[in-house]
């Protein structure tokens, strides 16, 4: 049965109502705003008015259209002011005793029609519907912050949800200009499922003293483009909030991945719960401002205390895509480039994928013929390792195997003069691994760049216990010089990047293995609502599910975590030879060309 959903109230005038209210009323619906406080009544009222003025302004609607907004959305403080509303959309404080009461009250006062909707991100729907008198008619409806820009909306159905509520409220999310998705009723649903799992192992990460909040925050903008890094969007979201998203999901799964970090209470128990109080896991210049300000743990000046050495001259052992496109960076920089590999037919064609490279950015306009020309001659192709004598500094990009690895280092460690940086661009296996088969281990540094190279600003500069304080300096000052931002990490599996995105990756199968969401929706849910430029299945079609299940048995063998251990369907799928686009076929079929 068609249900019209022309009346909606919306309980609670937060931020999140206040924006989901003016969605609402720029639709065209009528909208009753409700909240206790009189104050946050006339704010939200104060943020629409502010908000249509602007669209008047940059000529997005007229000035009649914004008088008519205006005219649509009405508030009070009582909740009888929802007996004419056929949706009810609550979003108060996160607690269920907050939230049983609204659904109690509400019931004596809607329509028996009337569909009553939980804005909840963490509490269980299911639990919500069983307080109210009309279960059927109880959903979850969860926007996302700012709900008028974000396009995300998962639709929530309990085992009591009557499927005509579902298929109303998914009608009107259509209708507003959103993408609805549907899931079942579990703490965190997908996006948040997927997204406070990897926000929750980045605070560990900072709390271990493993890498800095910057450089963590730097790594995964950086390193996997997203808008944000977790920290500073556990800041925007209130760490409060988030630890409280947390244990309703460890509650569930028993995960220990869900488990709160620590860090998560004390700022909470201190009143450091992000930029609504100033202070979180960084400083702000006041509550609820977004300018962040240097405080006691900003990183200082970089002072030079330690010199690194001269670098006039590079190496790069390999022939692929990664070590092609690493000299290729060197040698844009000015840096006169070896590019060794196992033959030199391997090494021209490495070098030829570097003109093709170089040609594609004098067509783009990017660069002259005479800047191409000159980059290019700067290249050197060899067959042998042995044209690496006079380099100063040596990097390696040849197969993710430790043993071939060490082989190579071996060649390095006779070849190369002493005093040479011998780098490692490794993505999983242990640097300490290859410096140690070398008789000068203090030379030896992971020097982490991401594919590919030329395109992608970030570089992981991994120092082992043994590395020299002059070598990391050396590779931090190069970094700078190519312009690349360096992150400071040690010699652990994953690093950074691969370690925080791993196991949200393999979170994500495990969705799929469950049933509880499909392919298509899970990667919709973390474009629209997390900001993420690939969904985690895109993404692991593009990586390649052989690389991807190589790094997470790598994880979970020294991490020791059962929730690392790689999904078991991403096994079964490597075992069948589908190892994503490069195959033709991973989580999703491709056209082979």
């Amino acid at each position: 049965m068609d249900i019209p959903l022309s009346t909606i109230a919306v309980v609670g005038l937060g931020t999140m109502g206040t924006g989901i209210a003016e969605v609402l009323a720029r639709a065209g619906r009528e909208v009753i705003g409700i909240d206790i406080n009189e104050a946050a009544a006339r704010q939200a009222v104060a943020s629409l008015e502010a908000s249509t003025a602007r669209a008047v302004s940059r000529e997005r609607i007229t000035e009649q259209e914004r008088r008519d907004i205006l005219a649509r959305f009405r508030t009070f403080s009582d909740l009888q002011a929802a007996a004419d509303a056929e949706l009810v959309i609550e979003v108060v404080p996160e607690t269920y005793e907050i939230k049983q009461q609204v659904f109690r009250e509400l019931d004596a006062v809607v329509s028996p029609t009337a569909i009553l909707a939980t804005g909840t991100n963490a509490l269980s729907v299911t639990r919500l519907a069983a307080e109210s008198q009309r279960p059927e008619r109880v959903l979850g409806l969860h926007f996302f912050n700012p709900a008028p820009a974000m396009k995300l909306v998962e639709v929530v159905s309990s085992v009591l949800t009557a499927p005509p509520a579902v298929e109303s409220v998914t009608r009107l999310a259509r209708e507003l200009g959103k993408e609805p998705v549907a899931v079942g009723d579990r703490p965190g649903f997908v996006a948040d499922g997927l997204l406070f799992g990897y926000l929750n192992q980045a605070a560990a990460m900072y709390e271990a003293n493993y890498a800095s909040r910057e450089d963590i925050d730097a790594a995964m903008r950086l390193g996997c483009g997203l808008p944000m890094g977790p920290l500073a969007l556990l800041d925007l979201i209130g760490i409060d909030t988030a630890r409280t998203v947390l244990e309703a999901m460890y509650a569930a799964s028993h995960d220990r991945l869900h488990a709160p970090a620590p860090v998560l209470g004390q700022l909470t128990g201190a009143g450091l719960t992000g930029r609504k109080a100033g202070r979180g896991f960084y400083t702000y210049a006041a509550p609820g401002s977004q300018t962040v300000v240097a405080d006691a743990l900003t990183p200082a000046e970089d002072t030079g205390a330690v010199a690194g050495r001269t670098v006039e001259s590079v190496g790069v052992a390999g022939s692929g895509t990664m070590a092609s496109g690493i000299a290729e960076v060197f040698a844009k920089a000015g840096y006169p480039v070896v590019l060794a590999a196992r033959s030199q037919e391997k090494a021209d064609t490495a070098k030829g994928r570097i003109a093709r490279s170089l040609e594609r950015s004098v067509a783009k306009g990017r660069m002259t013929e005479e800047a191409r020309d000159e980059t290019l001659a700067r290249v050197t192709a060899s067959g042998s390792l042995d044209s690496f004598a006079g380099v100063d500094l040596a990097v390696e990009a040849v197969a993710e195997d430790l043993d071939i690895k060490r082989q190579l280092f071996q060649t390095l460690d006779k070849v190369c003069k002493p005093g040479a940086v011998l780098a490692t661009t490794t993505s999983s296996l242990p640097v300490v691994a290859v410096a140690r088969v070398t008789g000068r281990p203090e030379d030896v540094v992971g020097m982490h760049f991401f594919n590919p190279a030329p395109a992608m600003k970030l570089v992981e500069v991994v120092r082992t216990v043994l590395t020299a304080d002059d070598v990391h300096a050396t590779v931090r000052e190069v970094c700078a010089k190519v312009r690349k931002h360096p992150v400071d990490c040690g010699d652990r599996a994953g690093f950074i990047v691969n370690a925080l995105l791993f196991p949200y990756l393999n979170n994500a199968i495990k969705m799929v293995e469950e049933h509880y969401a499909t392919l298509d929706d899970i990667d919709a849910a973390m474009k629209l609502g997390g900001g993420y430029p690939m969904g985690p299945f895109e993404l692991l079609d593009v990586v390649g599910l052989d690389v991807s299940l190589a790094i997470e048995r790598v994880l979970h063998s020294e991490f020791r975590d059962p929730g690392l251990a790689p999904a078991p369907l991403l096994e079964h799928l490597v075992a069948a030879g589908c190892l994503g686009r490069k195959t033709g076929r991973g989580f999703r079929e491709y056209a082979r060309r």
